[in-house]
């Protein structure tokens, strides 16, 4: 018999989420044979706080219910978020999303429950698709990203922003061929790898985006071994040029993707970005 996977949900406790709650996020979960809980329907013997925690851990995936910007929602979504998990955040109204969250997979459901339901569907059958991935692939990705650079002259500003991707095999099989890598992003990025420039093209299919060529550090991985890729990445964020006024920080926000192409198939992790990049203070 297969495992249905679990969604743990977070949301306000107040008895104007409950209908939200059973005839949108829990119909449409069993309509995807996935398990949908919040913590209140749950029995259990620790304090409240150290459930919460334990069934993120637990959890496969996150939904969360931003309307209202609950603070203990948005604390347990950050606790989430930290511990790698797969959240998707819904809400009544955009204006809930705050900006630094807003690169995140979201859905606005307005004043409709039926809406909800209809969103969450296809939403909830994507996230049991990237469960079974990641539950089949012996190849993990992880990004180590922290604060940039600002470069600046009198006319442009350039972002200088380091990325640290760690790649494991987590499983008890050796990997599978390494056959090529590519980082895509979004127009504007330029990369370098040891010190040279990464071959890079805009992709036809889609728009906006670019593929780079990225040197892969290993052919094969051993059960548990890890290896690690490093990219400086460059990217103009202001130009006089373009009639903007160059400031002293910017925030770039959003998401890329590690494509890890292998003898036996395919890997995509999309990787969250939200990073500042300020002048050295000297």
């Amino acid at each position: 018999m297969d495992v249905k996977p679990f969604a743990f949900i977070l949301m306000p406790f107040h008895s104007g989420f409950d209908d939200i709650y059973r005839l949108g996020i829990k119909a449409a979960a069993e309509e995807c044979g996935v398990v949908a809980e919040r913590v209140d329907e749950q029995t259990f013997s620790e304090t409240i706080l150290e459930r919460i925690y334990r069934q993120i851990k637990n959890s496969d995936f996150i939904i969360a219910d931003m309307t209202g910007q609950n603070p203990n929602v948005f604390y347990e979504v950050g606790y989430a978020h930290s511990a790698g998990k797969l959240c998707t955040l819904i809400t009544q109204s955009t204006d809930d999303i705050p900006f630094d969250l807003k690169h995140h997979r979201h859905l606005i459901y307005g004043n409709s429950i039926q809406n909800l339901k209809e969103l969450l569907i296809p939403e909830l059958l994507w996230l049991k698709n990237e469960v079974s991935k990641q539950a089949i692939n012996p190849i993990t990705v992880t990004l180590k990203c922290d604060d940039g650079l600002l470069e600046k002259n009198n006319y442009i500003a350039t972002a200088n922003v380091d990325f640290v991707f760690d790649i494991r095999n987590n499983t008890n099989i050796k990997s599978p061929a390494v056959e090529n890598i590519y980082l895509i992003t979004g127009l504007g990025w330029r990369f370098k790898q040891d010190g040279t420039e990464c071959p890079s093209h805009e992709i036809e299919d889609q728009k906006n985006k670019i593929r780079h060529f990225v040197k892969s550090p290993v052919t094969r991985m051993a059960p548990g071994t890890w290896a690690q890729i490093k990219l400086s990445g460059r990217k103009t964020v202001g130009s006089k040029y373009a009639g903007e006024e160059l400031k002293d920080e910017y925030k770039l926000a959003g998401y890329i993707e590690l494509l890890i192409y292998t003898a036996e198939g395919n890997f995509t992790k999309q990787c969250d970005v939200n990073i500042r990049v300020d002048e050295l203070p000297f």
